[in-house]
C-alpha cells in the first residue's frame, strides 16, 4: 500500500497505526435487507483516491497523503457522533502518475482515468470486504472522478444492492465529452454514474450504478448552459444553495430521501468541498462563491442520513498548500463525516 494502514478505535486511539490489523468484533448483522441499518456500530474504512487525472492542472493527487498528515483520522474518530467506531485505513489505490498533462479537448487524461478508475474500484471493494458486510466507506479524493470508481467499488462489494446518490458540488459535473467546454473528465462524473457519456468512460466506472430517479445535485450555482440544460430535462434532483438554506428548502430535500430511501439499500453521499461558499476561506481546488455555508450542509447530510442508510462518503476537490485553511478544511471533512456516518 501506498499509504498507512492500520486500525483506530475511539477517540483516544493511539494513532496512527501502522500495519495491518484484524477486526475482530461482532459485526452488525442485517436489518430487513440492508446491511447498513446498525450504523452505530457499524466499522468505517478510509480509502484514498490520488487522483488529479480529470482536469488540467494537479495538485489533488497528493490530497489523501496530506489529509493524513493533519491526522483526518484522528478528527474523525474525535467527533461525539463517531464516538467508539472502528476506523480502519486500507491505504490508497495505486495511481502513477496521479496527474499528466493532456491536451485532448474531449477527454483529458481518457486512456489512464479508464485504467485508474478499475484499479479505485477493486481497492474498495476488497477494503469493504476485509471488514465486513456492514463496512461503511470513508473515501478521501483526490478529484471528483473518485466518486465513479468509489460506487464501482460499493457495487461490487454488494452485489444486486441499489444505491442512490447525493452529490454535493458548486458544479454539475454532468457533461460528457460531447458537451464539455474544457475536456475536464472531472467535470462528467456525475453524468457518468447515472450513465451519460463514452463508452469507454461508462465501462471504467462500472456504470451506470445509480439510477437518475435516484440521484440529487446540492448546490449547483455554477452550470455550463448545456449541462444546465441536460440536468433539467434530467430526472435528477436539484437543490440549491439558496434553497438549502430555508426551512422549505431543507423540508424538501427531506422529502426527496423519504421517497427514495424505500426504495434503494443505500445512499452514498458525494461532497465535492467547493461545494462549501468560497468567500469563507477553504482549502479547495476551485473555490465558488454563493456555495452552502457549513452548518448548512452538515444539516442537509445528517437529512439523508436520517432517511436511510449511507454506504459511504466522500469528500473530494481540497487543495492543501495554495490558499484556505487546510486544517479547518480537514475538520470540516471530519464534520461532514460525522453527519453521514455518525448518530
Amino acid at each position: 500500500m501506498t499509504a498507512k494502514q492500520g486500525v483506530i478505535q475511539g477517540a483516544d486511539a493511539d494513532l496512527p497505526m501502522r500495519g495491518r490489523s484484524t477486526v475482530t468484533r461482532a459485526l452488525p448483522r442485517r436489518l430487513g435487507s440492508r446491511p447498513y441499518a446498525a450504523a452505530m456500530t457499524s466499522p468505517i474504512v478510509i480509502v484514498g483516491s490520488p487522483t488529479a487525472l480529470g482536469g488540467h492542472f494537479g495538485g489533488m493527487e497528493r490530497t489523501p497523503a496530506e489529509l493524513r498528515a493533519l491526522d483526518i483520522a484522528g478528527r474523525v474518530v474525535a467527533r461525539p457522533g463517531l464516538a467508539g467506531a472502528r476506523l480502519t485505513d486500507a491505504g490508497d489505490a495505486p495511481n502513477d502518475p496521479g496527474w499528466a498533462p493532456d491536451p485532448d479537448p474531449r477527454a483529458k487524461n481518457r486512456a489512464r482515468i479508464c485504467a485508474y478508475l478499475p484499479r479505485l474500484a477493486v481497492t474498495v471493494s476488497a477494503a469493504v470486504g476485509n471488514v465486513g458486510p456492514a463496512a461503511r466507506l470513508l473515501l478521501l479524493g483526490g478529484d471528483c472522478t473518485s466518486h465513479a470508481g468509489a460506487l464501482a467499488g460499493l457495487r461490487a462489494a454488494h452485489l444486486g444492492k441499489r444505491f442512490a446518490m447525493a452529490w454535493f458540488d458548486a458544479h454539475g459535473d454532468f457533461n460528457t465529452p460531447d458537451t464539455t467546454p474544457s475536456g475536464n473528465v472531472w467535470g462528467m462524473p456525475f453524468a457518468m454514474i447515472v450513465g451519460r457519456g463514452d463508452s469507454d468512460l461508462l465501462a471504467a466506472a462500472a456504470a451506470p450504478t445509480v439510477d437518475e430517479a435516484d440521484a440529487a445535485l446540492l448546490g449547483g450555482q455554477v452550470l455550463d448552459e448545456t449541462e444546465s440544460r441536460m440536468l433539467a430535462a434530467s430526472r435528477v434532483a436539484h437543490f440549491g444553495a439558496g434553497m438549502l438554506g430555508t426551512d422549505s428548502g431543507m423540508a424538501a430535500l427531506a422529502a426527496w430521501a423519504a421517497v427514495v430511501a424505500r426504495r434503494v439499500d443505500a445512499f452514498y453521499i458525494a461532497f465535492d468541498m467547493d461545494a462549501l461558499d468560497g468567500d469563507d476561506g477553504w482549502a479547495l481546488t476551485m473555490p465558488e462563491p454563493g456555495g452552502l455555508a457549513l452548518e448548512t450542509a452538515i444539516l442537509a447530510v445528517r437529512t439523508i442520513a436520517s432517511a436511510g442508510p449511507v454506504a459511504g462518503f466522500g469528500a473530494t476537490a481540497i487543495l492543501v498548500g495554495r490558499g484556505g485553511d487546510a486544517p479547518r478544511t480537514a475538520d470540516a471533512v471530519a464534520r461532514l463525516a460525522e453527519a453521514a456516518l455518525g448518530r
